[in-house]
């Protein structure tokens, strides 16, 4: 059996999805179980990798690991030395991990600052000879069927208020693309549903455009895997449409798009908010880093209904390639 921790979000384990495939091909015949949060076994189906989920809260749920010692254990979830410690304590037969002096785990290649996510895992399993490729993001089609289909979905919140962009900029992107003719609905989490609603009410949307905290997660998958785009900062649904191939155009502020981007080679995703703003990145930060990041309140509106163009751009091109 392989026990993998991972327990983050969203995005988190969508950036991980080639690393555990990787682990599926090059450890073949094994039970594969990812230690993460109850709540994304849904997603967790959709990679295609996982046989089954140990429900864990993250570094602080240190429960003793209920089974017999799995033969290997793989880090995903950091450099340690309380992930390291906490896989150690399963006494796994061998753990893959990066190195860390600090838990005694001084194999693995070490820890590199400015990589991006999906090749920072990729690259560990490469050390230990084993396969990844990180452009295989692709999530496999949720069974349920969407509602509503086609939508454009908007995602205003974040848990990490740098990360918002302004909500009043949401709404007039909103009546820019229903005037074009899209199905704009709003999503995010219970605790988002009223900055939702307020996005919906300044943009002149009925009430049933507000999704918020009304989907689950394999609901959530379902809307992004047949929508026609997403706009959202760098969140866990930005992951979501580069996983479909859905059309998207990410806000980035204040973690750069070289670090939890999509791929730069697919047209259809595009990049809104780097490079920064040394100066003002400076300032905000000395201010104690409050509120929307500079570079992000720096986009216009402008700026992303240009994105979206390009993005459906893209989408048509590659639909007139395959046809």
């Amino acid at each position: 059996m392989i026990l993998v921790l991972r327990a983050l979000g969203v995005g988190d384990l969508a950036t991980a999805v080639p690393a555990l495939r990787g682990l599926r091909a090059g450890l073949p015949g094994r039970e594969l179980v990812l230690a993460a949060p109850a709540w994304l076994a849904p997603l967790a189906a959709l990679t295609g990798a996982i046989d089954r989920v140990l429900p864990t809260t993250g570094l602080a749920d240190r429960a003793a690991w209920p089974g017999p010692p799995p033969e290997v254990a793989v880090n995903l979830h950091g450099r340690g030395p309380g992930s390291h410690r906490m896989l150690a304590a399963a006494r796994p037969g061998r753990l893959l991990a990066y190195r860390n002096a600090e838990a005694g785990h001084l194999t693995g290649p070490a820890w590199d600052d400015d990589e991006h996510e999906v090749r920072r895992w990729c690259r560990l399993l490469h050390w230990y000879g084993l396969p990844a490729d990180p452009g295989d993001l692709a999530l496999r089609r949720p069974p349920a069927a969407a509602d509503p289909a086609r939508a454009t979905v908007l995602h205003p919140g974040s848990k990490i208020p740098a990360k918002r962009w302004p909500a009043g900029r949401f709404a007039a992107l909103a009546r820019i693309l229903t005037a074009r003719g899209h199905r704009v609905v709003l999503t995010g989490s219970t605790d988002e549903r009223d900055l939702a609603a307020r996005v919906a009410r300044d943009a002149g949307l009925p009430p049933d455009a507000v999704l918020a905290g009304r989907t689950g997660l394999a609901e959530l998958a379902a809307l992004v895997a047949e929508a026609r785009l997403v706009v959202s900062g760098d969140t866990g649904i930005a992951h979501l449409a580069t996983g479909y191939g859905t059309a998207s155009v990410v806000l980035f502020g204040p973690v750069p798009p070289a670090h939890w981007g999509p791929p730069p080679d697919r047209p259809r995703h595009r990049v809104l908010g780097f490079p920064p703003h040394d100066g003002i990145d400076r300032d905000w930060a000395g201010s104690g880093g409050v509120g929307t990041h500079p570079t992000l309140a720096a986009i216009e509106v402008d700026e992303v209904v240009a994105a979206v163009d390009e993005a459906e751009r893209a989408v048509r091109v590659s639909g007139a390639i395959a046809a």
